[in-house]
């Protein structure tokens, strides 16, 4: 059912591409789903969720210190930075580039500023990523796996 779900969600994944939340890396992350591993892209979508909204906590925490340690911020940041990369998320990466930029400026307020919009671009994509493995549970429930 692999080959289905990326049929029926071709729309969707061309639509968050011109948006700019997607670039081509998701397109190539499609292509080494196979017969092998009929869920991959489901999982790494998943995985890169669970690890998002864990860093975006961490960031949280990391803020709301009277005392911010820059350093860890901007190691954070990093880690979605190269994540987003992986996975495509365009937009995320981008916003976790200019996030990148006012922790070496060692700037609170914008890095808070960057966080606010990093909650906001991730939150856009992984709510658009819900649906895509929504339209999937559907079409597998509908044409079942033999």
């Amino acid at each position: 059912m692999a080959a289905s779900m990326q049929v029926n969600t071709l729309p969707d994944v061309a639509n968050m591409s011109i948006t700019g939340l997607l670039d081509d890396q998701f397109h190539q992350l499609q292509l080494l789903q196979d017969g092998s591993a009929p869920n991959f892209v489901a999982e790494v979508v998943k995985l890169f969720c669970e690890d998002g909204e864990h860093i975006i906590g961490e960031l949280a925490k990391l803020l709301d210190k009277p005392c911010v340690d820059f350093d860890k911020v901007d190691a954070f940041v990093h880690q979605l930075e190269g994540s987003s990369a992986s996975i495509g998320a365009q937009r995320v990466k981008n916003t976790c580039v200019k996030f990148h930029e006012f922790c070496q400026e060692k700037s609170g307020d914008g890095c808070l500023k960057a966080l606010d919009a990093l909650r906001n671009d991730f939150s856009d994509l992984r709510s658009k990523f819900q649906t895509l493995l929504q339209l999937e549970q559907q079409v597998e429930a509908f044409h079942p796996k033999q």
